[in-house]
């Protein structure tokens, strides 16, 4: 990667230390050159040499940025991107790149017409538990597919204090437009677009004003049925993956360490990151056509969040098409908000 892509991040919240810092710090195909930090100044304590703005405003004014990491809330990332892009910046845009599919489509528009890339931020494309069931799913040993259950399950009671995700007068709150994201690109980025679905939202926390549990069905050809759930009141962690078909099943729990490491400041580069602990395979239970079982334990390929910003770089450096299509994102709002 001769020439790095000069980089601001927009946020040095929990997003921005964790998912996107340590990959631009690292990854040669970045110069991690700015962050927008209006109050604390934190980013540069990890990262010496980093350039600290007071204000967005000033970031996008930097000439030399020619890509920006929009990392803020939900409802601000159409016009932080619209701003961006205006700037004469490329953008990667955190899920979900927009609250409406109109925005996002005007987005991938200006970029167009810009000569700039529009890319969204879908990380969990690359957890090791997704890998490893994108595999056995399209490996075929599962036979015809019947059923798929994807789910991200929590327990937490309180009422946050991000008020974006909170407060009901806020557009894209709640879990659906949180979780529900990575589900939903979830599914599509293996099968595609559903032929139809269902979706049901509900409240259960003392005092909620937002949805905290949602339930989608998702309907395919060769009457697959997909089923994408989420709560925060789930005391005891059901599998993440479940996929049944007619020559077997393989049952997986959320296993990806990626977010727990860069928590504890395990850099991309370090030896160990991504892997699996022992004891996390997933379990493929296979039938024969005599009817008999037989089980494997299957090891999960690594977490591969820098495979993202490999895609990015390639890009916005040699124009490849990036994997997180418009097609898709624009799906997905279509569905989170409908």
């Amino acid at each position: 990667m001769s020439k790095p892509i000069v980089t601001g991040l927009l946020s040095y919240g929990m997003s921005g230390r964790i998912f996107h810092a340590p990959f631009l710090a690292t990854n040669p195909g970045f110069l991690f050159k700015a962050v927008a930090e209006r109050h604390e100044k934190k980013a540069g304590l990890k990262y010496p040499g980093l350039k600290s703005y007071g204000s967005i405003e000033e970031l996008l004014d930097d000439g030399e940025i020619e890509l920006v990491v929009v990392n803020t809330p939900n409802y601000s990332h159409f016009d932080f991107a619209r701003r961006a892009l205006q700037a004469g910046k490329h953008v990667l845009i955190e899920k979900p790149a927009a609250v409406t599919a109109a925005e996002a489509s005007s987005l991938f528009e200006l970029g167009r017409s810009s000569g700039l890339k529009v890319m969204v931020y879908h990380n969990r494309r690359y957890n090791s538990d997704f890998l490893s069931v994108k595999q056995v799913i399209e490996s075929g040993r599962l036979g015809k597919l019947i059923e798929l259950h994807f789910r991200i399950d929590r327990y937490r009671m309180a009422i946050g204090n991000k008020q974006f995700k909170e407060s009901a007068a806020v557009p894209g709150n709640g879990l659906m437009y949180d979780l529900g994201s990575h589900l939903i690109d979830g599914a599509i980025s293996v099968l595609g677009r559903p032929l139809s679905y269902e979706k049901t939202t509900a409240i259960h926390r003392t005092g909620s004003e937002v949805d905290d549990y949602f339930h989608f069905h998702l309907k395919y050809p060769d009457q697959l049925n997909v089923y994408l759930t989420s709560g925060l009141l789930i005391a005891e962690p059901e599998y993440g993956f479940v996929a049944h078909g007619t020559s077997g099943s393989f049952l997986k729990m959320r296993t990806d360490v990626q977010e727990a490491q860069l928590a504890e400041d395990v850099l991309p580069v370090d030896d160990g990151f991504g892997a699996e602990a022992e004891g996390s395979e997933g379990k493929l239970v296979l039938m024969d056509v005599n009817g008999q079982k037989s089980t494997e334990w299957l090891a999960a390929p690594k977490g591969a969040y820098n495979e993202l910003f490999d895609a990015v770089y390639q890009t916005v450096r040699n124009d490849v098409p990036f994997p997180v299509t418009e097609e898709q994102v624009i799906w997905q709002l279509e569905m989170l908000e409908k």
